[in-house]
């Protein structure tokens, strides 16, 4: 029989061969979800034996993630600002980044305000049910094109008892679909910003399995920031404001978007690789 470390060393060495980054991280996450342990209490297990079923699906989940699946989709949960959220091919599997965005928003507030919020491309609902878990007395709209992935992310806002204070709605707002007259404090968007010349230079991860329609705008990488900040400065109360996280570089453009269509005291936040990756302005 096959103990823990040495199936976490062959797989290590397996992963390491295929190319992915952080082989013996993988390995141990891997099966310390198919033991349903903490990584690190795999140290403590080092001459358990493995019992052939675990051997089995621990086989598999190392195949998969060989082929470059991410380990997020296999495990089918990832961890956002603190919380648990389901994940499936259906939907972009939330970054570390993306909780900047969602600080900066909780920063923004007291905790106890009402605040009304709209969503849009919720996805997994990671920023929704995060926002909506912080501030306390908060309404959210989530909105997304796909029933697949608002499935998801109703699902993970029940599973962070908040799905009474989240609406989720299907709409498209590229097609022009009209949103209600309700008007919001903070409009919030993670959109796809890459372009279409760039989605062929995405890791594999990316680009074959993640959902093309959360990263790529089949354009430049700007038409969902110019859609939303125009749709947005008719939706927001006075003095509400806007918030767009942004890939690298496009802070300048974006930027001149939100002067465009009215917003001033535009600020930029940076992410942990100082990368310019949180901007908001103020409706003027």
């Amino acid at each position: 029989m096959l103990t823990v470390l040495e199936s976490i060393k062959l797989s290590t060495e397996y992963l390491q061969n295929k190319g992915i980054e952080s082989p013996r991280i993988n390995a141990e996450l891997l099966l310390a979800n198919i033991l349903n342990c903490k990584r690190l209490d795999l140290y403590l297990k080092f001459d358990q034996p493995l019992r052939k079923d675990e051997i089995r699906i621990y086989r598999e989940f190392i195949k998969r993630r060989g082929k470059f699946e991410p380990l997020q989709y296999i495990i089918g949960s990832v961890e956002f600002y603190g919380l648990e959220f389901k994940v499936n091919k259906s939907v972009l599997i939330p970054r570390p980044e993306t909780e900047i965005l969602v600080e900066t928003i909780i920063n923004s507030f007291n905790s106890e305000e009402n605040i009304d919020i709209l969503d849009i491309g919720t996805g997994s609902g990671n920023i929704a049910v995060a926002l909506a878990k912080n501030l306390l007395n908060s309404k959210v709209d989530a909105i997304d094109n796909s029933l697949e992935a608002l499935e998801i992310a109703k699902e993970n806002a029940r599973l962070n008892s908040v799905e009474d204070r989240i609406d989720f709605i299907n709409n498209n707002i590229m097609n022009g679909n009209n949103l209600s007259a309700k008007k919001y404090d903070v409009v919030v968007s993670n959109p796809p910003y890459v372009s279409v010349v760039e989605f062929p230079e995405l890791q594999p991860e990316l680009k074959v399995y993640e959902p093309r329609i959360a990263l790529t705008d089949e354009g430049d990488g700007f038409s969902f920031f110019r859609i939303i900040a125009s749709i947005a400065k008719n939706i927001l109360k006075d003095k509400a404001k806007l918030f767009f996280e942004v890939g690298k570089d496009q802070y300048k453009q974006v930027k001149q978007i939100l002067q465009d269509n009215n917003f001033k005291n535009i600020t930029i936040k940076k992410d942990y690789l100082d990368i310019e990756r949180v901007i908001y302005g103020e409706l003027n």
